[in-house]
């Protein structure tokens, strides 16, 4: 049998499994630099193989990371609902859905795989290996699979943990531009877990007759305010300024990511 690639530079990696993943020879997948980009160890790093095995990189369907995709589709359609459910207690079913249907959508997770780098690691067939860019359904899958290999290894934690800090950014770009959605009470659950304190309102003008006024409000998380915005009343108007908000911390993420790449 001809042993896989292990060039390290030439990616994605091409190969033949025997019997599985705990087959394959030592440094097909750099296994440290993978849980360096992921921020989890794995004490069955088997299961880390499998996870990056594709089915064209298999010697079979079974060795390959179909049967953990299918497992890591349930549990991140979970972990995002329980999520959702937790950041907006005051939304109907139907906004959640909305919202998780974007969030776990084939393209956000094709997404975060290439924002983790994650096909660097990737274990597929010489002719998958020429069609770049990869499909997305490749993308997906992967990022699936590896959420079920980190449940199977170390249960949710560390799936709650990877959602919170891959898919939360995700979750709040979405409901910014959701209407009819609670934003004050996104902006202050991420206001009081990120800095510790709770947004403020203030209102910094008004206009209109006494009795037909719009207001102008901004939102202020510790000394930082935000892009006021106005509103046909002070309720509508801080939602609008919550909303502003969380659009400006998202594309603070963004560059902070795009930056940091």
């Amino acid at each position: 049998m001809n042993r896989p690639e292990q060039n390290r530079t030439s990616l994605p990696r091409t190969g033949r499994q025997r019997n599985g993943p705990a087959d394959w020879p030592e440094g097909v997948v750099d296994i440290p630099e993978c849980q360096r980009r992921i921020q989890y160890e794995f004490r069955d790093p088997a299961l880390l193989i499998s996870a990056f095995t594709h089915a064209s990189g298999a010697h079979h369907r079974l060795a390959s990371n179909e049967r953990l995709e299918f497992l890591g589709d349930a549990i991140l359609g979970f972990i995002v609902c329980e999520t959702l459910y937790q950041l907006f207690p005051d939304s109907l079913e139907g906004d959640l859905t909305r919202i998780k249907s974007v969030v776990v959508s084939r393209e956000t997770c094709g997404r975060i795989t290439e924002r983790l780098q994650l096909i660097d690691f990737l274990i597929v067939g010489k002719g998958l290996a020429l069609n770049r860019p990869l499909p997305e359904s490749v993308l997906s899958d992967l990022f699936e699979s590896l959420v079920a290999a980190m449940y199977l290894d170390g249960g949710l934690d560390p799936v709650r943990a990877l959602v919170a800090r891959m898919l939360e950014p995700e979750i709040v770009k979405v409901a910014a531009g959701e209407q009819g959605l609670n934003h004050k009470s996104l902006l202050q659950q991420l206001s009081q877990r990120d800095y510790g304190v709770t947004p403020i309102y203030e209102v910094v003008e008004e206009a209109g007759p006494d009795h037909s006024k719009s207001f102008h409000v901004s939102a202020q998380i510790g000394p930082r305010r935000y892009a006021p915005a106005w509103g046909r009343n002070k309720k509508e108007a801080e939602q609008r300024a919550a909303s502003n908000a969380l659009s400006e911390l998202q594309l603070e993420s963004d560059a902070s990511e795009t930056a940091g790449a």
